[in-house]
This record gives structure tokens, C-alpha cells and sequence, in this order.
């Protein structure tokens, strides 16, 4: 099998797509296609992992009911998140829209097998959250198939991480990375959310780069 040839012009279109990559937090409520979710899902899984172990697990929350706790949990845990700050932090988190729960029509939980014996452990034993690490990865993939596809997600990280294994009655053993949001988004922007709010301006690139 010849590999690819990822020319100039294919190299700046995936730039464009990393871009156009945002945490959307609205949602048009509009339905869509599970199989494109589906389709997408099975090209994560074909991604690399910590010794091959494949530990992403991910829970299709269709039902109504689960959903209603979900949102329920989520904004007890946010009330929570926003007595932290005071004064004008406060005022502006409590502007802040941080999840889509009651218009995404697609929601997954993302959770990790970190006890899988697949892989044998290979490349594990000596960074255990290397299992948890390859689920973000494919998060990050699963973002950028479904943006290719015109579709946005959100990454809803304000949930505690025991009451969601509960919640979606999965092993208990499985540790929790995430709630995707799913769907159209209502407005296309290159602008991160938290930016135009004015919680928080993007850092200079020279900033991340350390030399040795």
C-alpha cells in the first residue's frame, strides 16, 4: 500500500479544519444523521492508543430521563464551580453558557477502561494515565471528523467524575474523561467563546515553546 500524498493544498485545508475546530456551546436543536456520528466514532477507534490497549468506552445518551439528571447534575455541580470566584470573576462566570445539554441532539460520555488487560499493559506501567491520554486523543479526533462534516461538539468537563459512572451505569472501574455535545452549531466563528466573553485572551505562541 502507497502512502498518501499530502500535498500543499490538502495540508492547508487541515489547517483550515483546526481552525474552524471550536467548543460550540449552542446548538441548533435541528437532528442529525446518527450514522455520520457512527461512521466517525469508527475511525477513532482505529487510532493509535498506549500499547494498542483501546481503552476509550464511548455511552450513547439517548434516553430523555438520564438526560434530564444529566442536566440536572451539571448545573448543581456549576453552582458549585461558581462560588469559587467572587466579585467581577463571579459576575462574568455566571454570564458564561458552558454546555449545550438541552439542545444537543446527540450526547456521548467519554470514559476509560484504564483497568483493560488488552495491550498488556505495554508502555502503561510506568505512566498508568497514558490509557485516559489515548481517550483525549481520540476526542480530539472525533472533534475534527465531525467539524469535516459541518457538525460541531462541546467538551462538558463540569460533572463529577464518580456520580457520572453512576449516572450512566457503567463499570465502575472506568474512569470518566468527559460529555460530548453534539450538533449543528448555531453560529460559525473562529473566535474560541471564552475569548469573545472576555474570560480569557489567547496566549502568544512563544509563550508554550521552552529551549534546553
Amino acid at each position: 500500500m502507497s502512502t498518501p500524498d499530502f500535498n500543499a493544498d490538502f495540508r492547508n485545508t487541515l489547517d483550515d479544519l483546526l481552525a474552524w475546530r471550536r467548543d460550540v456551546r449552542h446548538f441548533k436543536t435541528d437532528p442529525i444523521d446518527r450514522e455520520i456520528v457512527l461512521e466517525c466514532l469508527k475511525t477513532v477507534c482505529i487510532g493509535p492508543s498506549v500499547g494498542n490497549s483501546q481503552p476509550w468506552r464511548f455511552v450513547m445518551v439517548d434516553d430523555d430521563t438520564r438526560r434530564t439528571q444529566l442536566t440536572t447534575l451539571f448545573e448543581e455541580t456549576n453552582n458549585e464551580a461558581l462560588s469559587a470566584f467572587a466579585g467581577e470573576s463571579a459576575q462574568l462566570y455566571a454570564t458564561l453558557k458552558l454546555a449545550g445539554l438541552k439542545e444537543a441532539p446527540v450526547q456521548i460520555s467519554v470514559f476509560a477502561d484504564i483497568e483493560t488487560t488488552v495491550g498488556r499493559g505495554l508502555g502503561s506501567r510506568t505512566m498508568p494515565e497514558t490509557k485516559a491520554y489515548s481517550v483525549v486523543g481520540a476526542i480530539h479526533t472525533l472533534w475534527i471528523l465531525l467539524r469535516a462534516h459541518g457538525i460541531g461538539m462541546g467538551w462538558v468537563s463540569i460533572l463529577p467524575p464518580d456520580a457520572m459512572t453512576s449516572l450512566m451505569d457503567v463499570n465502575p472501574a472506568y474512569k470518566f474523561i468527559g460529555h460530548l455535545c453534539v450538533g449543528y452549531p448555531q453560529e460559525q466563528t473562529l473566535t474560541p467563546e471564552l475569548v469573545k466573553s472576555g474570560w480569557q485572551d489567547r496566549l502568544p505562541f512563544k509563550d508554550f515553546i521552552i529551549e534546553r
